[in-house]
């Protein structure tokens, strides 16, 4: 693996962490004081070449920040949700923000992510609440509120391929596929028998998730079939935090956990684990594969670092 460009950020423990879809040197990081327990939150802008990370801009807010997503139409603008409910709209070409706030989940909100599909810009929200929130950032309220699940709500995250179709996993053990169009549920899927904490659409092939979860393990679904996962990937020790499907290759995909750990895998092998990275020594919640280098890794862990770099197994042929 090459050396990793890190950034420590004093106090402030690292929750997520996501790729510019526009600029290549740029990241976003959303984080918050003593663990997301109390204090407020901050969103690091950073920037990296050769000469490593550097902080671009960063913005505080007055409770932890959980979750980031860049917006699909203007390189400048992001969206943070927050431990007060809240959901955040910034600009980076602005020093002060946010520019919008919204304010209508009754608990944390702990996933958001901007539509993946031409011709939408609409944000997805999801919270301790038990609730699902569509909104469109240029409007102050949601467009439509989602109930179903009967616990809180850890991820949701918009289907690549499809208009209006998003996926939400919970700590009721369920995945479920959810359409606008239909004002509803399309699918609920008892994907582990603990919570789940992280899921992802892959970006190949629309019919496929993946689940990540408390029993240390990930899952792939096959929305023609869910009676039974089409792989499972074992490895992880503790509970699995984040999952995300390579934007470069079908079968790859990686996950990091409460172990300290990212995990490297290849789906379609019958060894599937490609390389395992231990280079933080606290819960690693935050990661994301660059959509511009096929190489690229960056994550973030409570150990208050935030890291960029190209695992092994990604600069050989997978």
């Amino acid at each position: 693996m090459s050396t990793a460009r890190t950034l420590r950020v004093p106090g402030r423990h690292g929750y997520a962490a996501e790729f510019s879809p526009y600029l290549p040197g740029r990241l976003a990081c959303a984080a918050a004081q003593h663990y997301g327990i109390a204090g407020c939150g901050t969103l690091l802008i950073l920037d990296h070449n050769e000469s490593g990370l550097r902080i671009f801009r960063s913005f505080d807010w007055n409770d932890g920040l959980f979750d980031v997503t860049w917006s699909e139409n203007n390189e400048h603008v992001l969206v943070t949700c927050s431990g007060d409910g809240s959901l955040q709209l910034w600009d980076t070409a602005k020093a002060a923000g946010p520019l919008q706030v919204y304010k209508e989940h009754t608990q944390e909100v702990y996933s958001v992510d901007w539509s993946q599909t031409r011709g939408e810009q609409l944000v997805v929200s999801g919270s301790w609440d038990q609730t699902v929130k569509v909104w469109d950032p240029t409007v102050g309220k949601s467009l439509c509120t989602f109930r179903g699940h009967e616990s809180v709500i850890y991820s949701t995250i918009w289907s690549p391929h499809i208009p209006g179709c998003f996926a939400s996993a919970s700590g009721d053990q369920t995945l479920r596929i959810w359409d606008l169009k239909a004002s509803g549920v399309r699918i609920v899927i008892p994907a582990h028998q603990t919570e789940i904490l992280s899921c992802d659409w892959c970006k190949y092939n629309e019919n496929l998730l993946v689940t990540g979860a408390v029993d240390c393990s990930l899952r792939g679904w096959d929305l023609r079939n869910v009676r039974q996962p089409v792989f499972e990937l074992l490895g992880h020790t503790y509970a699995i935090r984040r999952v995300k499907f390579s934007p470069f290759h079908a079968s790859v995909l990686a996950s990091c956990s409460y172990d300290f750990t990212v995990r490297f895998w290849n789906f379609s092998k019958p060894d599937p684990l490609l390389e395992t990275v231990e280079h933080h020594t606290e819960f690693t919640c935050g990661l994301d594969l660059s959509l511009q280098s096929p190489t690229q890794v960056a994550d973030c862990s409570w150990d208050e670092t935030i890291k960029i770099y190209d695992p092994a197994c990604l600069t050989i042929p997978a």
